[in-house]
């Protein structure tokens, strides 16, 4: 085990020179570098914590994180929470009970008394004042901003649990191993995709064969950009390019433990190394066909009615909301359907009108929460539809809902007629 060596400033965080609840803070992060084998800590620039919700946290995890912040301890770097279990300030509106609300809003108080901004997102590079630049150091616990981050920012940061992103936001540092170290950033794999991808589901069928095939591996596609128009210069508008691209990394990182791709002649790195990427020992994968993944991802076939449509997984950019505004003009629909997002991005496309033509369909715009993290099954939700693979993955697992899989078009058709129509349904 190699040694870990500490700063001055360093060692006096660790024997609590700033009180217990640095002290616990740093006590994470110094263990985790030691078991990780590094040999020092890197400042951070920003940090997203992940495990937010009370479906996630409990009662244990609730009061774990007001006694932290009963300790005095603050953040000392700009941190940032993902979603939470229901939108803070509509839960009554949204049917969620005060047993579930009540503790939800003890966790994130306590966040907040801590310094941490409470954007309950899971896309914090779509916000224009927070959006990572390259080469910067980072501790985000959110998998799919993990990938993000990496791969399409060029910036560095391991996949932090919950609590260690938290302590890293504290002491404002984490373990320089992993990611942050440049030899861990070459391909393990080159994937070459001989199949058409022509919707943003494609791509999150593409993250599922991937992230099974190579694990926690770093995939290299030579030829992706054929199907990635150019990424459009403001980024935090989301866009096809982008939209794309955090659904594959979602779903890489979901259905595999990915955190970091390239993509020839587009993703940074890439750009700069080429294929000198590419480790020499690197596996070949060839892809086909993303029939496989339909047939998992859309899991029940056989279900027709839909309860909800959700688009949105990781969190809606404003470019999603304008597609789905201008579906939905003059559309009356038959189902729920939530398009999630963040309190940012939602004021963004309000000021637009988005979210008026929406809500006239007899659609939401949902802010500070998802399908995933929400305790859907309490508001009566069993059988869903969606076009994120992310989503179509964790879903079933957390919520036990039958989970219909396509595209956009297919999702928002199903708004409209409250049934499922599409490839896997006959």
């Amino acid at each position: 085990m190699s040694h870990l060596t500490l700063t001055v400033e360093e060692k006096s965080l660790l024997v609590g020179v700033e009180g217990p609840g640095v002290q616990r803070a740093m006590e994470i992060v110094v263990a985790l570098g030691r078991i990780y084998g590094a040999t020092d800590l890197v400042p951070v620039k920003h940090v997203q914590i992940a495990g937010v919700s009370y479906k996630n946290l409990g009662d244990a995890g609730v009061e774990f994180l007001n006694e932290w912040a009963g300790d005095g301890a603050k953040v000392r770097v700009p941190t940032t929470l993902n979603p939470a279990g229901m939108e803070l300030e509509r839960w009554q509106v949204m049917g969620f009970s005060p047993d579930f609300a009540k503790p939800q809003l003890s966790a994130i108080s306590a966040f907040v008394r801590m310094g941490v901004r409470p954007t309950m997102s899971c896309t914090p590079y779509l916000f224009p004042d927070i959006a990572p630049q390259r080469g910067d150091p980072l501790a985000w616990a959110e998998s799919s901003a993990v990938v993000w981050a990496n791969s399409v920012v060029g910036a560095s940061t391991n996949r932090e649990g919950g609590p260690s992103a938290l302590a890293a936001a504290i002491v404002g540092r984490t373990a320089r191993y992993g990611y942050h170290l440049e030899e861990n950033r070459r391909a393990t794999h080159v994937v070459e995709v001989r199949c058409p991808l022509e919707s943003t589901a494609d791509f999150g069928a593409l993250g599922y064969i991937v992230g099974k095939a190579v694990g926690n591996g770093v995939p290299y596609f030579p030829d992706l950009g054929t199907w990635l128009p150019p990424k459009p210069e403001d980024i935090t508008r989301g866009g096809v390019a982008g939209d794309r691209l955090k659904t594959l990394g979602a779903g890489v990182a979901a259905y595999g433990a990915v955190a970091l791709y390239h993509v020839g002649d587009f993703t940074p790195e890439a750009i700069d190394r080429g294929e000198s990427l590419i480790l020499p020992k690197a596996e070949h994968l060839v892809i086909d066909s993303l029939s496989p993944a339909y047939e998992i991802m859309d899991a029940n076939p056989e279900t027709t009615e839909i309860d909800l449509v959700t688009v949105g997984c990781p969190h809606a950019s404003l470019a999603e909301l304008q597609q789905v505004a201008e579906r939905l003009r003059g559309e009356r629909l038959a189902t729920r359907l939530w398009i999630t997002t963040s309190q940012i991005t939602r004021k963004r496309a309000d000021d637009e009108g988005w979210v008026e033509i929406i809500e006239a369909a007899g659609g939401e715009v949902v802010a500070d929460t998802c399908a995933v993290v929400a305790p859907v099954r309490s508001l009566g939700i069993k059988r869903m539809a969606t076009n994120a693979g992310k989503m179509a993955c964790y879903a079933p697992m957390h919520s036990g809902v039958d989970m219909r899989f396509g595209d956009l078009e297919q999702c928002l058709a199903a708004a409209i007629s409250g049934k499922w129509q599409g490839k896997y349904s006959e």
